[in-house]
């Protein structure tokens, strides 16, 4: 009698744990999103900053550390393409590479891809 008892109360304790992690992720995720927007919101460009937040968020990956895994500084297409070509190759596995890495390359190169795209959408807009 007592194990049924005590398999109700594991899940009891079980589900509360779960619950208290996932309303801390999403208390997390609301600050992070509000202190986004505020820093937006101070820059002024509150509309690049959530066109830039949603592409961190499809890519998984910031601006930022896209352009130090394909090590450029600028949004040079030409640039990226070579430094992508010769890293993807490098870390493909039927060289001996790391399919991490490799899958690291891809994803910076989508991000900064998706970069030069709003770029180039704000620059026809603009005009």
């Amino acid at each position: 009698m007592a194990l049924p008892r005590f398999l109700v109360q594991v899940m009891v304790v079980g589900s509360q744990i779960v619950g208290r992690a996932f309303a801390q992720a999403l208390r997390q995720e609301f600050r992070t999103g509000t202190a986004a927007r505020q820093r937006a919101s101070e820059t002024g460009q509150k509309a690049a900053g959530t066109k830039s937040a949603a592409a961190n968020s499809l890519s998984g990956m910031s601006l930022q550390e896209a352009k130090q895994i394909l090590n450029v500084e600028l949004l040079d297409h030409q640039q990226i393409n070579e430094k992508f070509e010769h890293l993807f190759k490098v870390n493909d596995r039927a060289q001996g590479g790391s399919f991490y890495l490799q899958s690291k390359v891809y994803r910076a190169k989508e991000r900064l891809d998706m970069e030069l795209k709003t770029d180039a959408s704000n620059d026809h807009h603009d005009s």
